[in-house]
């Protein structure tokens, strides 16, 4: 049942925060890093590193909806110290974070894959 409602809550979430941006089943696939982001855990799941990794790879713009404070409107606190500290704590490199501010929104439905060479990815939680 309480995998459920985090399911439930992380679905609203990503549908409100990334409804124009492309991310919301990027963003639902990240729901095992959950706990550790919003500071219920103090380590993430292997699961949770799996699906950073899995993120930075494909998406790696969809990670600013959550560092902008995407839960909020539905209750959800992001604990920024927790989240900037995932991809360490998981080991996984990603983009620096002062490309989420230089970025412009993710286009809807935009393709996965990775970014074309030269060009900047906007976005970054280390």
């Amino acid at each position: 049942m309480a995998t459920y409602l985090v399911l439930v809550v992380v679905a609203m979430l990503c549908a409100g925060a990334t409804a124009q941006s492309g991310c919301t089943n990027v963003l639902i696939g990240m729901s095992p890093c959950l706990n550790y982001i919003t500071g219920s855990s103090s380590t993430p799941s292997q699961q949770c590193c799996t699906q950073l990794a899995n993120v930075v790879r494909s998406s790696p713009r969809c990670l600013c909806q959550v560092l902008n404070g995407g839960g909020s409107s539905f209750g959800i606190n992001i604990n920024q110290t927790q989240a900037l500290a995932l991809p360490d704590s998981c080991n996984v490199q990603t983009p620096p974070i002062s490309s989420c501010n230089a970025a412009s929104p993710a286009p809807a439905d935009s393709p996965v894959g990775s970014p074309k060479s030269g060009s900047k990815i906007p976005t970054g939680i280390k």
